[in-house]
């Protein structure tokens, strides 16, 4: 037998595999998410995500200084509030002195050249959980939209970089630009959070935050996972609207979004490889099931080969230490 074909010659060793491989990660792929509680010299950890904390600011300041020495460039911030700050307005999170606010801003003086992106929704600030304000049991959009402006002003003016609502409310990318125009925050940009599916794989995020929602779900609001072409639909009326980034959320169910999206807008898309898919990687890192190093790399990578322009992921700072081996 004759073959002129083989494929099996560019596989010959680690040096051939390396010279053709199609998707390289770096550390600049990179978002972290970070959670942030009140106190001073706090460090817990959150029992469903193994090796993931909450940290009052002091000590986040200090994460971060790491991070960036590690090559991580982004942040993702999110707060738990005291339930004493919680009502149905979510007025807590325009409070321009209040934890997030705080955060922001230290965060930058700490670091200027790190790029903080502060989750904007009013589930940690609500006594429902939901992303909106609630009246008879539904969740109000326009209503909502107001209270998502006021907040990303307030980050803005604390001096976010980028402006990351994740509430999935209609309309609110396009609201939320014509305020940050009209207040002179035209540099500050958008990640909208397009594509964000009524997923099960959220559930560990909520324990972090305590902001499961306290009656029914939230599928008025977050998309049907049984559903591609409104995904894209989603995208498009986000980038309209002024967003300059795109999110998909989870991220490894969800490559077929990513894909379709990367293929289709001219603007970054990025990724949530969400809580859930973290605690699965790590449990059955935990029972000898899976290499924890090897898996980390494998899945950002399949995330990036499907388009990511970046990851929002638990595993950003492993992977940067692995990387920078």
């Amino acid at each position: 037998m004759i073959l002129y074909n083989r494929n099996r010659r560019l596989r010959a060793n680690q040096s051939l595999r390396d010279l053709v491989k199609e998707t390289v990660l770096t550390t600049n792929d990179f978002m972290l998410p970070v959670f942030i509680t009140e106190g001073q010299g706090v460090v817990e950890e959150i029992p469903s995500m193994p090796g993931i904390y909450r940290r009052s600011l002091d000590q986040t300041v200090k994460e971060v200084k790491e991070l960036w020495s590690l090559g991580i460039k982004a942040v993702n911030l999110y707060v738990k509030v005291s339930d004493t700050l919680k009502d149905n307005t979510g007025k807590e999170a325009w409070n321009k002195e209040g934890l997030m606010q705080q955060s922001i801003k230290a965060i930058k003086d700490a670091v200027p050249e790190i790029v903080v992106m502060p989750d904007v929704a009013l589930d940690p600030y609500s006594i429902h959980g939901h992303d909106g304000i609630v009246e008879d049991g539904k969740i109000l959009n326009d209503e909502t939209v107001e209270a998502l402006v006021k907040m990303s002003l307030s980050h803005a003016e604390a001096g976010a970089d980028f402006i990351a609502p994740s509430d999935m409310m209609d309309g609110r990318v396009l609201a939320i630009r014509e305020a940050l125009e009209q207040n002179g925050f035209s540099d500050v940009g958008i990640m909208s959070y397009a594509a964000k599916y009524a997923s099960s794989f959220y559930g560990p995020f909520r324990d972090a935050l305590d902001s499961a929602p306290g009656f029914g779900d939230k599928k008025t609001y977050q998309m049907d996972y049984a559903n591609s072409r409104e995904a894209i639909n989603e995208a498009l009326r986000d980038i309209e609207e002024g967003a300059d980034i795109v999110m998909v959320k989870p991220g490894l169910p969800y490559l077929d979004i990513v894909s379709r999206l990367h293929e289709l807008v001219d603007v970054p898309v990025a990724v949530y490889q969400v809580s859930g898919e973290y605690a699965m990687i790590k449990a059955a890192v935990q029972n000898g099931w899976l290499d924890n190093d090897k898996i980390i790399l494998e899945s950002l990578t399949c995330i990036k080969r499907a388009g990511a322009s970046l990851i929002s992921t638990y595993f950003a700072k492993e992977a940067a230490i692995l990387l920078n081996q």
